[in-house]
Formats: structure tokens, sequence, C-alpha cells
């Protein structure tokens, strides 16, 4: 399909391309906020950017919070790395929630506007990355999802945010949100392009002793899908079950089938990453690590308060929840019964897959307007994260893609395979395309 790596290189872009390139990108940032910062680095190759959790040598990493403002690593993370060696051209840190918190994209001093209507959430929490991917004509984001962030913006924005099976891709060099919930992945225009840039960033490393060795499996899409009825609610609904008819008439066999107690899968991932998060960001205390507080003649409570008050509202929620459910004294009643639960859904969902994949809607509702977002309250925000949370949970590789606009904005689904299954997911939604018109609003950089 049109803007495809591929494509790119066929087309060669000529002398002052990227200047051009950053110009634009520039414009269009001042109005969308999709990048916290926009800098180039080894010109030449088809453009990616990085979550703003991702390391980049020589660059502001800052995870969209005042607590970091300053900080240049000098190390790469292993995926960026791995691009930059291939001759890929980086062009910039990608606007997120803080550190990773949210559903909508609202947790950062500049939010990033939805391309369609900038009146509208972009999803959270890798917002900048899908709003990118959105505008941009060639272009891939290196993105990280923990419950959910590279699917919820890549449905609002209407791309394609593949997150794979945990540990098939090195968190070397992430600023990490949750260890035992992250993992990097890529937002695309493309099931193809997402494919032959995962082939690169994929592998067993060193520096993490989470990646895994074991490559995914060589497999095609499966044509037996399932759907969780427990899952089958909310405004997508309508629209999701004509999707479903759309692939039965492609040849798709689709069941129906119940997954006991998978709603209890928000409240079992919400205690299990706060809690890592509460520990995650125990170091940026204005000593060593985070903003750095020279006050030492105040008193320690005095010191260590005026440097973590850095952190948002929504950081500060979790850093509070997080330590309260891994204290002694209330561990087993809400930290193991999550990790209980956890391991029921992940031998629940796995039983299903081994039949075939699953297809869930990515939302429940359809894409809300900022304002709308901004007056619900916490909880009610955590619910949305009912179908991207299980499989982020479990570790499964899913990918996200636009299937139906309403409004003129889009719809996504969720395609969810068993661990290793990848190229199975990934070569449902390439065959998906074969069938479907995407809509975009921008083409930037185009040749």
């Amino acid at each position: 399909m049109s803007g495809s790596i591929e494509e790119f290189h066929s087309k060669k872009a000529g002398d002052g391309y990227y200047e051009r390139l950053e110009a634009e990108l520039k414009k269009l940032n001042a109005e969308l906020h999709a990048f916290n910062n926009i800098t180039l680095l080894n010109t030449g190759g088809y453009p990616f950017s990085a979550k703003d959790n991702l390391c980049v040598e020589g660059v502001e990493t800052t995870a969209s919070s005042r607590i970091l403002k300053g900080y240049v690593p000098p190390f790469n993370a292993t995926a960026v790395e791995r691009l930059l060696k291939r001759k890929f051209t980086f062009i910039g840190k990608t606007n997120m929630d803080e550190f990773g918190f949210g559903t909508f994209g609202l947790n950062s001093d500049e939010p990033a506007r939805n391309p369609f209507n900038r009146e509208y959430v972009t999803g959270g929490s890798s917002s900048g990355a899908a709003v990118a991917t959105s505008v941009m004509k060639y272009h891939v984001a290196l993105a990280v999802s923990t419950g959910g962030s590279i699917s919820a913006p890549s449905s609002f924005c209407g791309v394609v945010g593949f997150t794979p099976t945990y540990g098939l891709v090195s968190r070397y060099g992430l600023l990490d949100y949750g260890n035992s919930l992250d993992k990097i992945g890529i937002i695309s225009r493309s099931a193809s392009d997402t494919a032959n840039v995962f082939d690169l960033i994929r592998g067993p490393d060193d520096k993490d002793s989470t990646s895994v060795s074991e490559a995914p499996k060589k497999e095609k899409a499966k044509k037996n899908l399932f759907v969780i009825k427990e899952l089958l609610k909310g405004e997508t609904q309508s629209y999701f079950e004509r999707f479903c008819d759309k692939l039965r008439g492609l040849g798709y066999a689709i069941g129906e089938v119940s997954v006991p107690d998978i709603e209890k899968a928000v409240q079992a991932y919400y205690i299990i990453s706060m809690a890592e998060a509460s520990t995650n960001l125990a170091k940026y205390t204005g000593f060593k690590y985070g903003y750095k507080n020279s006050g030492f003649e105040k008193g320690y409570n005095e010191f260590f308060t005026e440097a973590r008050s850095n952190f948002g509202v929504e950081a500060k929620r979790r850093i509070v929840l997080g330590t309260f459910v891994r204290s002694s004294s209330v561990r087993s009643k809400y930290y193991d019964k999550a990790m209980k639960v956890r391991a029921l859904l992940t031998s629940r969902l796995s039983k299903t897959l081994e039949k075939g994949n699953i297809i869930i809607p990515a939302m429940p509702i359809l894409t809300p307007k900022i304002e709308e977002a901004r007056q619900m309250d916490s909880v009610s925000v955590y619910k949305m994260d009912i179908s991207t949370i299980p499989p982020n949970l479990c570790g499964l590789p899913h990918v996200c893609f636009p299937y139906d606009y309403a409004g003129g904005m889009p719809i996504g689904a969720q395609i969810i395979g068993s661990h290793f299954s990848d190229n199975g997911v990934l070569e449902f939604v390439q065959e998906w395309e074969k069938t479907f018109k995407y809509k975009f609003k921008y083409d930037v950089g185009a040749l």
C-alpha cells in the first residue's frame, strides 16, 4: 500500500527533503503538539520517532514530566539504536501522558490534539506517536504500551498500533512505568511497515534480562476468530458487529466466547501497575535523579517534598496508591490477589487462543471531546481500558487498526494472538488492509 518504507526508498528523497520535513513538522506541531522536541539525527533514511520515555543519546528525554526537565541521556535505547544502525532517520521525541499515566493523552503540560478534529482527544499514553503517524506520509513511531498506551491512541487517531509479546523487544533505555507490563511497540500507517520494523528491533539483548531469545512463530493469519461477549458493550458495539459481518463475508469464522472475571482485569492491572510505578518513581528525589534540589540546608521532608512536587496530579495519585497496595499490612489483600487474577486470566485467554485469535473493540466509546474527557472522574477513565488491559496484563501480542469512521473520526478494533504469534496478528491486519481504505487528513513529508 502507499506510504510504505519500500515506496519511500523507491522515490529517493532529494536534497533539502529533511529540511523541508523539519519545517513542516514544526509548523504543524505548534498546533497539534505531537512532539516534545523535533531533532533530526542520521538524515538520509526513513523517518522514525521515539516516545519521550525512550532514551536517545544527546536528546532531552523527559517522559513529559517536569521532574525530568533537562535530562539528556548519554546512550540510546536498544530499539532506537537498532533503527539508527539500519540507517533510519530519527526526527524527534513524541508527546505522552506523564510517565505513561493516562488513557486520553491529557496528562501532560501541553496535550496533543487529534489530527482529525482538534477538539477531540488523541488517546494515551502514546498520544504524540499516534498523531505524528497520522499526519506524516512516511513515518514509523516507537511507542510503549503498559495497559493500552498503543491501542488507545491508535484507535482514536486511525493508525496501526502493534504491541508485541512481552520480552520480544528489549526494554533497555526505557524509563520504566511497570517493569512486568511495559512493552516497546510500533505505530505506523500499515501493518506491512510495522512488520518490517518489528523484524529490525526485536531479539534478545544482554542489557535487558527480561528480553527473550525465542523468536515469534512463522504463521499465517488464523481464520477462526472469537469475540469476548463480556466486552461487547458501549457506543462502539453496533459498529463492531457490522465489522464482524464484513469479516464473515471475507471467509472468517467468528464465534462468541465467555471469559469469566475478565472485567476484573482493570482492577488487577491498576493495582499491579501502580505498585510497580511507585517503586520506579521512588528514585526521583531531587538528590541523585530527577529535579535537582540544591537546598541541602533544608530538612529531610522539606527537601524531598519540594523536588517531588514536580510530579503531576495523576503521577502523585499512582505513587500514593501504589505505595499503599504494596505495604506489608495490605499486600495480601490487594497485590497478591491481583497477581492471582492476572495468572487466571492469562490461562483463560490462552485456552481460547489455542483455537483461534480474539477480535474485540479497542475502546468502548467513540472518540470523546477533550472537555468531555476532562469532566470524567479517574475511576471512569480507568474503566475505559477494559478492552486494552487484558492482552497487556497477560503479555499477549495484539494490533489495533481502524475498521470504520463515525462523524469523521476513526474507530479501531484489536486482534489478539497467543504468545509469540506476533506475525499472525500482523498478517491478519495486512489481509484486512486489502479491503479497507485508511483516511488521513495530512500527508506531511509526501514525495
